[in-house]
């Protein structure tokens, strides 16, 4: 298999929702089988700048999970980064539309993080950005909710 492929994790900023999507990801997969285990875990925001620091609340919520997010910085989303990615994840409907908008070509594999989920869940990740330390854990316990279900959504993608 030539280089691993891309999950592209996004959000606003890349500094609350997605930072914390590519930890929990990158975790359950390290625990799956081939192919699920060798594929690599990005992050991007369509509104970023680049370089800024991941939320401490963010760290924080991870933390309580085992994961250490805490070396983060954000990332601007990129043409070149849609390109790579083998499925593109976003946190809210604009994200999706905003992707969808400005991709040149428009991707075909933009996903909700929560899309796969049986029955009426709720599919958007509300953005806990300057709230406190429980809407970081809501949007965490929100993604982990989603995690076995998009497994099983990308493992099937990747026959």
């Amino acid at each position: 298999m030539p280089a691993p492929a891309t999950v592209l994790v996004v959000c606003t900023a890349n500094i609350c929702r997605s930072p914390m999507g590519v930890g929990l990801l990158s975790h359950a997969f390290a625990g799956q089988p081939e192919p699920l285990r060798s594929l690599r875990v990005v992050s991007a925001g369509i509104y970023a700048r680049d370089g800024e620091r991941v939320s401490e609340n963010s760290v924080l919520a991870l933390r309580k999970a085992g994961i250490d997010i805490s070396g983060h910085t954000s990332r601007q989303l990129t043409q070149a980064m849609l390109d790579e990615a083998f499925a593109v994840l976003c946190m809210a409907e604009s994200h999706r539309a905003m992707i969808l908008l400005q991709g040149d070509p428009a991707p075909r594999n933009v996903f909700l993080f929560r899309e796969f989920l049986p029955g009426n869940a709720e599919r958007e990740i509300a953005d806990p950005y300057g709230g406190p330390l429980k809407a970081y854990e809501a949007a965490r316990d929100e993604m982990v909710e989603a995690l076995p279900s998009l497994l099983e959504a990308l493992k099937a993608r990747l026959k």
